[in-house]
């Protein structure tokens, strides 16, 4: 007797997978990259996975014609936002550290939801909530005691690169949460393939406008096979791939659940930095960021009704 899977099952492992792949992809892949410019990393890494889509989805053309102004509006600024501005603002934070505490930089990113709600209350209109401010001021000095741990930030040429790519982390938190947002002004209206497809896309261009302004577009020269070889991953694996999976993923699980199986993306990156690169974290900052993650899982749960 035939048993089909459970979706379920299969979309939990999706989720998980894709969040265990971009753990892997802030230790051991783009850090690999550190010898490129850092506009140029992000401009590749999104052109060769969109040229690759185009194989695929190249049908998903036929929408510009009906696309509305609106719509045109709102992948633009998930581009902008979710695929060039926190990209930049990430592939630069790990290439300041130089392999050296990378998990923090991912673990800072996990306060995307904080700055996601923010932002819907600002273009959403969405009511902010006693829940909300509790756990989000809790999230946030985990993330400082994380980060800094129980010393000042330490603004002397040597200290200044943690100070600069902690804040590089914030931004590119900032920019995932807005895109999260935008994203939901649109995507009730075109599958995940669309979605994606169009958000490569239009990053691509964005990302190519900036490299041609800056004039790194000849850049190519530089690529070793090395380069070339975690290129390639990344395209194909902790990139488009995991962003398929992720929202094939969200399609059978609750936000609920998802939330927690996100959680395999600083786990994931927290085991392989301390296993490759030796990071070693104070008790403190053990304790800030079980924190901030358990102030994260709090922000996407509902407040019980008084």
């Amino acid at each position: 007797m035939d048993h089909q899977p459970n979706p379920k099952i299969t979309g939990a492992l999706a989720v998980a997978g894709s969040a265990m792949l971009w753990g892997i992809d802030g230790i051991l892949l783009t850090p690999q990259l550190y010898n490129l410019n850092t506009a140029f990393v992000v401009f590749v890494i999104h052109l060769f996975p969109f040229l690759l889509m185009n194989v695929f989805f190249f049908r998903q053309y036929r929408l510009l014609r009906t696309m509305s102004r609106s719509d045109f509006l709102y992948f633009t600024l998930i581009a902008l936002f979710g695929g060039a501005l926190g990209t930049l603002a990430i592939v630069k934070s790990l290439f300041l550290l130089h392999f050296n505490n990378l998990s923090v930089v991912v673990l800072l990113q996990k306060l995307q939801p904080v700055f996601a709600v923010l932002l819907a209350r600002m273009i959403l209109k969405e009511r902010i909530k006693r829940h909300f401010v509790l756990w989000a001021s809790v999230a946030l000095v985990g993330g400082y005691f994380l980060t800094f741990g129980w010393a000042l930030p330490d603004f002397s040429t040597e200290g200044i690169t943690t100070v600069y790519a902690a804040l590089l982390s914030l931004l590119a938190a900032f920019s995932f949460g807005s895109s999260t947002v935008f994203s939901k002004k649109i995507l009730g209206n075109y599958s995940f393939y669309a979605s994606t497809f169009f958000r490569y896309f239009f990053t691509t261009v964005i990302m190519l406008v900036i490299v041609l302004a800056t004039g790194h577009i000849g850049d190519f020269s530089q690529i070793t096979p090395r380069n070339w070889l975690f290129i390639a991953l990344i395209g194909l694996t902790t990139g488009s791939g995991a962003i398929f999976l992720y929202y094939y993923g969200l399609r059978h699980v609750k936000a609920s659940v998802s939330t927690f199986l996100e959680l395999m993306y600083p786990i994931t990156a927290v085991v392989l930095d301390y296993a490759v690169n030796k990071t070693v974290y104070s008790p403190v900052q053990w304790i800030a960021a079980v924190v901030m993650l358990f102030a994260i899982i709090m922000l996407n749960t509902r407040p019980k009704k008084s």
